[in-house]
């Protein structure tokens, strides 16, 4: 996407001022522009870490994604509201309320389309968390996101970037997503191998048993437990077969026994899924297809982005409502009322959603 609707605090000269005398900073400069990216690259790397750690403390995945949808829409809002009306507002560059009722669904569409492969993405990006892992899964949905994304955008822009320079780097992000992909199949297998070592080593506890090894470590992790409640156990180790299975034990999804294509499978969807945002939000805001009418301004970036935030919203709603009462991967079912009394991490998960929104609005 193009450095547009990038806000800056640093004291660079201003064109647009409130009638109040308020101004709206804009950046006119690479370096301001480096420093917004970099900031919103915080802001997105620090909300997936959140999800992640309470579904590994045992909260349901589908109440922690609609508190995170819910205060993601209203930094949308508040963005709308503030930075999109700050400034004149004029016929080639109207304020967001004014350009609210204007003619211009064409674009808008395009920006609806945004929003719901984006709320498509990350709602599957959730799960892949669970299965693959953070670092893997975000490897691999970041790059396929950079190579089919920053391809789309490559054309829709009339190739006025030097592809001789462009391409190359799509290229490693393309040997990322491979490698990563080899990360996770040999992370399966160790993992299975060390729960295979302390399966073999416990089960003349349990008895001599022709079961799976997803069934075994069930049965092992049983037993932990019970030893648990008698203090005979110590905290395990980092990466030992006994820490895999105080995770399972503790987590919302369980991933003992699930097929390491499963977990690819989903991560691959959501890289595609977040990959076609950003060529429609681009169309929403230069509309290269002249799709509106003559006359008609482009959508801001505020605008575009209301647009896209609020059908993201609509569609998490939509389907996590869904997921409490028809739960995917093995999941507890659950219920609307359910969810409204489940306080316990509320506020991590709501902060993720606006770190996450503020993000995407920089």
């Amino acid at each position: 996407m193009d450095l547009f609707g990038i806000l800056s605090v640093s004291n660079l000269p201003v064109d647009w001022s409130f009638s109040t005398g308020l101004k709206m900073y804009v950046v006119e400069s690479r370096g301001g522009a480096i420093a917004c990216m970099l900031l919103s690259l915080f802001l997105l790397g620090t909300w997936p870490a959140l999800l992640t750690l309470l579904e590994r403390r045992g909260r349901l995945p589908q109440h922690t994604y609609l508190d995170y949808t819910i205060t993601n829409f209203l930094a949308a809002v508040i963005i709308a509201f503030t930075f999109g009306e700050i400034g004149e507002s004029t016929a080639e560059n109207p304020n967001f309320l004014i350009q609210l009722f204007q003619v211009n669904w064409p674009s808008v569409l395009f920006a609806i389309a945004g929003g719901v492969v984006l709320s498509l993405g990350n709602l599957s990006t959730q799960y892949a968390w669970a299965i693959v892992g953070l670092s893997v899964t975000n490897v691999i949905a970041a790059s396929i996101t950079v190579v089919v994304g920053t391809t789309l955008n490559y054309f829709l822009d009339d190739k006025i970037n030097n592809a001789e320079i462009l391409f190359p780097g799509v290229g490693c992000f393309l040997i990322a997503v491979c490698l990563a992909s080899g990360v996770h199949a040999s992370n399966a297998a160790d993992n299975e191998a060390k729960l295979k070592t302390l399966a073999n080593r416990m089960i003349e506890e349990i008895g001599d048993l022709q079961v799976p090894l997803f069934e075994e470590t069930c049965l092992i992790s049983v037993g932990r437990d019970k030893e648990n409640v008698f203090g005979m156990t110590e905290k395990a180790k980092v990466g030992t077969a006994d820490f895999l299975l105080e995770i399972e034990s503790r987590r919302a999804i369980k991933v003992f026994g699930r097929s390491t294509y499963i977990g690819l499978g989903i991560t691959f969807l959501s890289g595609l899924c977040l990959s076609l945002f950003s060529p429609a939000f681009n169309l929403a805001t230069n509309d290269q297809w002249d799709t509106l009418r003559e006359g008609v301004p482009h959508l801001s970036a505020y605008t575009a982005f209301f647009w896209f935030s609020t059908f993201c919203f609509v569609i998490a709603i939509i389907l996590n409502i869904n997921f409490m009462y028809r739960p995917v991967l093995n999941l507890p079912q659950s219920s609307f009322k359910a969810y409204l009394s489940d306080w316990d991490e509320r506020g991590w998960a709501s902060l993720a959603g606006l770190l996450c929104g503020f993000g995407n609005g920089l």
